[in-house]
């Protein structure tokens, strides 16, 4: 059973350059006359390199990804790829400074049993018994479990060593003071927004054509609109797949969950639900495979501002992270050291932002000693 492990994979980590390391080729054997082909070092952090092929791994990968997320062509994203390079190997030199860090501060175990307990979730939603039956089904798909654990436990620990060292320094850092000026100061962000209780019917129109898909739930919307039940029609009626390809209406119930109006990013629905009262049904609302039917459950109008010390807390530490995660990896790369291949120099050095190491001149002895000896023998011919 194909269960494309690669990308739930890469789901759970996120990130475009997160999917590092999870797809290998099978290397090859070599004869023993072949000769040995040596890696090239792009940059040494401390007593660790970076070497092209995994410099060359993750320019693939986010060529991938810019061709899957951004619709760009294979010349487009080669092209995009090989002007970030510079920022790709800062990105690497950060990664292995982020995880020395988490060594020497004792996080390896920890971090290890996250990625332990990530690898038997994943193993769990696939319907998978034990973490030697998942290592299993990697290598069935191309995947070598081992450099998938790895590629886990580097983001993990990066995680860690970024929540230990500067999330919760900035969170916890702030004074009363800090927290109660920035309410007063910004009050709307902390107004209770309007939210709504949503339920679907969803009509599939793959393989069929979409005009008679259309005019089905054009004939649900009346019958929903006449007192049909909705949570019962969606159990019989209601195409939605989890992804084990199981319908979940008949026991969801069509239920989607309670979401904040202004966080509805889908236009289409945003705007098909702005004007329906609680117990309406939108008409039917094209999607990407087919047609979807909403009912408003429930509306809950916007409140008053409400002082929450920490829900203050984290919107004005997320506000602060990025400054502040940046000055901390700039103070990893001052400390550490960091020297690059001649080859990239020119282009990494100055997105490093660190000072170079001051060189002091070596105290030059050579000539002191014959200097004491020149004024011992006038001392020696010195007349009393």
């Amino acid at each position: 059973m194909k269960l494309n492990l690669a990308k739930r994979i890469g789901a759970g980590l996120g990130g475009a350059l997160l999917l590092t390391c999870l797809m290998t080729a099978p290397t090859a054997a070599q004869e023993e006359s072949a000769p040995r082909i040596v890696d090239e070092v792009v940059a040494q952090v401390n007593d660790q390199v970076i070497t092209l092929s995994m410099l060359q791994r993750e320019l693939r990968e986010a060529k991938e990804a810019l061709k899957q997320g951004q619709g760009l062509t294979d010349e487009q994203a080669q092209a995009e790829v090989a002007k970030r390079q510079p920022e790709i190997i800062v990105a690497l030199i950060n990664e292995q400074l982020m995880v020395q860090k988490g060594k020497e501060v004792g996080l390896a175990e920890d971090v290890e049993r996250q990625v332990n307990v990530q690898l038997l979730n994943i193993a769990a939603r696939e319907g998978i018994k034990t973490i030697e039956q998942l290592e299993a089904t990697m290598r069935a798909e191309h995947l070598d479990p081992a450099v998938v654990r790895q590629t886990m436990r580097i983001e993990a620990m990066k995680s860690a060593v970024l929540n230990q060292e500067v999330d919760r320094k900035v969170y916890f850092g702030l004074t009363d003071t800090e927290v109660k000026s920035y309410y007063e100061a910004n009050k709307e962000k902390f107004r209770k927004p309007e939210t709504v209780t949503l339920s679907e019917i969803f009509l599939s129109a793959v393989g069929r054509p979409d005009a008679e898909v259309l005019a089905h739930a054009q004939r649900l919307v009346a019958q929903l609109r006449a007192g049909a039940d909705f949570a019962a029609t969606a159990k019989t009626e209601s195409e939605r797949e989890d992804n084990n390809g199981k319908r979940v209406a008949p026991e969801s119930g069509g239920k989607v969950g309670t979401f904040a109006v202004s966080e509805i990013t889908n236009k289409l629905i945003a705007d098909a639900i702005r004007n329906v009262q609680a117990g309406g049904v939108t008409e039917p609302v094209k999607a990407d495979q087919g047609y979807i039917i909403m009912r408003v459950d429930a509306r809950t109008p916007a409140g008053e501002a409400v002082f929450e010390e920490n829900r203050v807390r984290e919107v004005v530490a997320y506000e602060r992270l990025p400054k502040e995660r940046e000055s901390y990896l700039r103070n990893l790369r001052q400390e550490a050291y960091v020297e690059l291949a001649p080859t990239y120099r020119d282009a990494v050095q100055p997105l490093l932002k660190t000072e170079p190491a001051v060189k002091t001149e070596p105290v030059k002895t050579a000539s002191a000693g014959p200097a004491k000896k020149d004024n011992k023998k006038k001392a020696d011919t010195k007349k009393p």
